[in-house]
């Protein structure tokens, strides 16, 4: 217990200057910029931001909200990714054993999610430079560390993103493209039964939302809505908790 609680607690501190930078290149991968260039800097007066206007959260605090050279408000989507990316990173250090080195692929693959999270609810669209660098870096993890048989994730990848193509051809065009590239990604980290319970857990959040939404009056019938959180929500929760799901629901049938 305490050795978790301490490696929650390191992980969370790492997932805050992690967080700042998955900001940053989710709003430059919209923009097609490179994350490196230009420096940091204010969008309203383009000022260069010193080190201590970059401190995860308490820059954002102790500015309150604006900009130190023009005054001008600083989106809280800043400091919202920084907390929202540090409290992923804790939770994945409380659920594993740091000597367990599948949480090096449970931060990878959260924070790609959190950038595509943040680029699709931003502007509906999943980038290819966001998915194919995290493709590229899950294949050779999965070279080195993989507790499946390699082929497992490699036909995990293959299915989710068969399947999603199916389903756009079949929908003509309800499911978009960055999701289908999206599962990838997915299934190269998460392995075979994990991809399809996260397709499951998605689709089926998904459906409960845009029933809610539209029942409200939040959307409108055929109204587009942005797909990539909630396979983030079901691809995570897939791969840190799938295996005792599919263990619980195999137990359950078998009384």
């Amino acid at each position: 217990m305490e050795q978790n609680l301490l490696f929650a607690a390191v992980l969370g501190a790492i997932g805050l200057l992690v967080g700042s930078f998955l900001n940053v290149a989710a709003i430059r991968a919209l923009k097609k910029q490179s994350v490196a260039r230009p420096p940091s800097h204010c969008v309203h007066c383009k000022h260069p931001l010193k080190p201590w206007d970059l401190v995860p959260v308490v820059s954002y605090l102790s500015l309150r909200g604006r900009c130190r050279y023009c005054k001008a408000p600083i989106s809280p989507v800043y400091p919202v990714g920084e907390g929202a990316t540090a409290l992923i990173y804790a939770w994945i250090g409380w659920h594993y054993d740091p000597l367990n080195l599948e949480w090096i692929a449970a931060l990878l693959l959260a924070s790609v999610l959190i950038v595509i999270t943040h680029t699709d609810l931003k502007a509906m669209t999943i980038p290819n430079a966001v998915v194919f660098p995290g493709l590229a870096l899950a294949v050779l993890l999965r070279l080195v560390l993989h507790p499946l048989p390699w082929w497992n994730y490699m036909a995990a990848a293959a299915v989710g993103f068969g399947l999603l193509y199916l389903l756009a051809v079949v929908s003509r065009g309800g499911m978009g493209g960055g999701d289908i590239k999206l599962y990838l990604f997915i299934g190269a980290v998460t392995g075979l039964s994990a991809t399809l319970l996260s397709l499951f857990v998605a689709s089926l959040l998904g459906t409960i939302y845009g029933i809610i939404a539209r029942a409200t009056g939040r959307t409108q019938r055929k109204q587009a809505i942005p797909f990539g959180p909630f396979i983030a929500v079901g691809a995570m929760v897939a791969f840190l908790y799938g295996d005792r799901w599919i263990e619980a629901y195999i137990n359950w049938w078998m009384l």
